[in-house]
């Protein structure tokens, strides 16, 4: 994929899946075993740019015509493991959403209705092709969902503050089965001690979503471009994952106290970065 320019997308957060060459169709299997050996390989912003340049034309590309080839690439412990970007999927899902971010008649005068409509009818038919689909990213923006910090530990937090050549990180990698069993233990106390809500329902969706891939895949959280717009004395101190893991572990002990203080934490510093969306 051609970039499309330099310039920095922020805003993007990713929850990533990496499977084993191994569990792709052998139809599929060719393809991501050629590409892993390119040696370079588009990132997460070429991606953004591209789809940020489809909404340029008149009508705007809601979502491209023909599904991305491109993919993230790792070698975990010497298995090649591959996350398609299925952009187009993506795409088509994200649509469903735009109503509950923008306003009416923002939507309208970015996505007229009729496109969207038509975008929609699209996706219809071939999801009646292709019912078993899903993405292998997750993306949200101006905000990591707590339910992803559930899937971590601190242990597992990489962080590097960037230079003139390298963009800042943040990021934590984490095998499937750890992925699995740190949600599977977390519903079991929220279950316990507080009523259902959107953290527990959030849990359970992610947690479904993660049954869809193969038990040696790697599960990796990405600040993606919320780095360029965070501090960098903000994004070194921020340890979002052992908060989330000390409020559950406070809540499995009974310590109310000790557990909202966690959640308080939690609360701070996020509401410091939607107040940067507000700022813009």
């Amino acid at each position: 994929m051609p970039k499309v320019s330099s310039v920095i997308v922020p805003y993007a957060t990713y929850l990533r899946v990496y499977e084993p060459l191994a569990a792709f169709p052998e139809s599929e299997r060719g393809h991501w075993a050629r590409y892993a050996r390119r040696p370079e390989h588009p990132s997460y912003q070429d991606e953004l740019r591209r789809s940020l340049a489809d909404l340029l034309p008149t009508p705007p590309v809601v979502v491209p015509v023909q599904e991305s080839a491109d993919a993230f690439v790792l070698d975990v412990d010497g298995v090649v493991c591959v996350c398609p970007w299925r952009t187009r999927l993506r795409g088509w899902q994200a649509l469903g959403g735009l109503a509950d971010e923008l306003p009416p008649p923002v939507l309208d005068a970015v996505l007229p209705p009729v496109v969207r409509r038509q975008a929609g009818q699209d996706y219809e038919r071939w999801l009646a092709r292709n019912p078993d689909a899903r993405p292998w990213i997750r993306t949200a923006t101006w905000q990591v969902p707590l339910n992803w910090f559930v899937l971590v530990s601190d242990e597992e937090r990489e962080y590097a503050k960037g230079s003139a050549e390298e963009a800042p990180l943040l990021r934590y990698r984490t095998p499937m089965v750890q992925a699995r069993r740190r949600v599977a233990r977390a519903l079991r106390t929220l279950r316990d001690s507080i009523d259902e809500g959107p953290l527990i329902d959030g849990l359970v969706d992610v947690g479904r979503w993660l049954e869809e891939f193969h038990p040696r895949s790697l599960v990796e959280l990405d600040y993606g471009g919320l780095v360029h717009v965070v501090p960098a004395d903000e994004l070194e101190g921020d340890h979002s994952a052992a908060d989330v893991a000390e409020g559950i572990d406070a809540l499995r002990r009974g310590d109310g106290l000790a557990a909202g203080a966690a959640y308080g934490r939690l609360v701070d510093r996020w509401r410091t970065v939607r107040d940067r969306r507000s700022a813009n």
